[in-house]
């Protein structure tokens, strides 16, 4: 069955519970754009994508060509970047290369008082993890964090 013009899908992210640590899930049209909205699922666990001024840029890259292992590594170092760097990203940008993604990520410093962070992330885990298109044709990429 081809992709009909008529199948709009609205880019969006969720969180699933998974014991005591939270699933994020980007769900979108194209495999870009549900690990944009993974990365914004991320954000969402810790504080208000909202209260998050996208005024810094960083540039992340990640090698491989297997979906879900570039999730992996992809939603981590987002975390490796928020941890070593003290920042929180609210704004995102992901383009696959031939071997891997090239990735962007917009943010600001964390201030406790503006952003009230939540909870601290540890790192993405293999649990539930998943890239995959689903019957409608939404794109869906998930991961449990470790909180």
């Amino acid at each position: 069955m081809g992709m009909g013009a008529t199948t709009k899908i609205t880019p969006r992210w969720e969180h699933f519970s998974h014991e005591s640590d939270i699933g994020i899930r980007g769900l979108a049209g194209t495999l870009e754009e549900a690990f944009v909205q993974a990365a914004l699922g991320l954000t969402a666990v810790i504080t208000g994508v909202a209260d998050v001024s996208p005024r810094e840029r960083i540039g992340i890259e990640c090698a491989g060509d297997d979906s879900e292992i570039l999730l992996l590594d992809w939603i981590n170092a987002l975390i490796y970047e928020m941890a070593t760097r003290k920042m929180l990203f609210s704004r995102f940008s992901v383009t696959f290369t031939g071997d891997g993604l090239q990735g962007e990520a917009w943010g600001e410093p964390i201030d406790a008082a503006k952003h009230h962070p939540a909870v601290e992330i540890k790192g993405a885990t293999f649990t539930e993890l998943k890239v995959c298109r689903d019957k409608q044709g939404t794109w869906v990429a998930q991961c449990v964090v470790d909180v």
